[in-house]
């Protein structure tokens, strides 16, 4: 919060210089301030008033969320022209300093078309492709269609409208099987609940089954809540377990990796867990989190699926989770195994992508 609130005040600084005289300014910093305690105070009334969800305070301070992040890009950008003007004297530069109405103006237009395109942008998934051949000593009877999915974030953002759309992009691919790979609620349950979105979860078809992961997110809020409500709406999820599919394909869903923190246990080793499998047939791992992908490999795996990442969501911050994971976004091979991690199909705080497009990503292994 004291991160959150050092931002807000220097792009509060930087835009008050635009607010001169009454009663402007006083509106300036009325609707400033309210636009800043938005996110925080509805995600507090959130969590402890279950009777009231403040859909719309939140929503309000998610978008906040995201211009917060392009103004103060933009003002970075302008202060560094000031800083270069001031020893360089270069007369082009001039109006940085002079016209500091102006800049405020051009940063606020510039956040402010970035956040509707990237809002745009988010409420626009894509079918992401491929096929994988499977090699021998590993057979399939027939080519199978997996669709697969991450990062939804149902709750208060992500509601029934997306879920809806979702559900049905799914189905009109005619999967054989349905991987939900983490973090497919936000944190609490209780606008998934509220809104009933189990029964658009219901509806989701598939020829072999639904299956999941838990997230990190799932352990955010109430990772036993979050498992019975998906078991309850007909989605097997897998917690460190190994499931033989029709006798076509093994499938294996490891517990996130917050798991370790939150509950204080270690996760099941993924050798122990491919020992359960068939070896004669593909091995599909749901992982969430891209971590440690040399495991797959060392285990046979033959196409380890995670999210997480999001790469990013917002531009710039791909290059964030680029540093960090040694895959931050599409299909990768290592040795025999193959790798895909997803951009995801929802958002997490603002509703808003710039850095990518979310995704249904489907799968063919033959």
């Amino acid at each position: 919060m004291l991160i959150y609130f050092s931002i807000n005040l220097y792009v509060y600084n930087r835009s008050a210089i635009a607010f001169q005289g009454q009663p402007i300014r006083t509106i300036f910093i009325v609707l400033f301030w309210m636009l800043v305690l938005a996110y925080p105070v509805g995600r507090i009334l959130e969590s402890t008033l279950q009777a009231y969800s403040p859909t719309f305070v939140v929503k309000l301070g998610s978008l906040w969320l995201a211009t917060m992040i392009y103004l103060i890009l933009g003002f970075l950008a302008f202060d560094l022209l000031r800083v270069i003007y001031h020893f360089t004297g270069l007369s082009f530069l001039s109006f940085v300093k002079e016209s500091r109405n102006v800049t405020v103006a051009i940063t606020y237009a510039i956040a402010l078309v970035t956040v509707v395109a990237g809002y745009i942008n988010a409420n626009s998934p894509v079918i992401t492709r491929l096929t994988i051949p499977i090699e021998k000593p590993q057979e399939l009877a027939h080519p199978l269609k997996l669709v697969a999915v991450s990062d939804v974030h149902l709750g208060t953002i992500i509601a029934n409208g997306r879920l809806s759309r979702m559900v049905k992009l799914i189905n009109a691919q005619d999967p054989d099987i349905i991987l939900l790979v983490g973090d497919t609620f936000d944190e609490d349950l209780g606008p998934v609940i509220r809104n009933n979105m189990g029964q658009q979860l219901q509806m989701l078809r598939s020829k072999l089954g639904v299956y999941a992961v838990t997230g990190n997110h799932e352990y955010y809020g109430n990772p036993t809540v979050a498992v019975k409500y998906l078991e309850d709406h007909g989605i097997k999820v897998l917690q460190d377990t190994t499931v033989v599919v029709d006798g076509l394909i093994n499938i294996i869903g490891r517990n996130d990796r917050q798991s370790i923190s939150m509950l204080h246990k270690q996760r099941k080793p993924l050798d122990e867990l491919v020992k359960e499998a068939n070896p004669k047939l593909p091995i599909v791992l749901m992982d969430h989190q891209p971590f440690h992908l040399e495991e797959a490999e060392q285990n046979g795996v033959t196409l380890q699926l995670s999210g997480h990442t999001h790469h990013g969501q917002m531009w710039p911050f791909g290059y964030i989770t680029k540093a960090i994971f040694e895959v931050s976004r599409g299909f990768y091979k290592k040795g025999n195994t193959s790798y895909y991690v997803s951009t995801g199909y929802g958002t997490w705080g603002p509703p808003v992508r710039t850095g990518n497009r979310p995704e249904v990503v489907v799968i063919t292994l033959e």
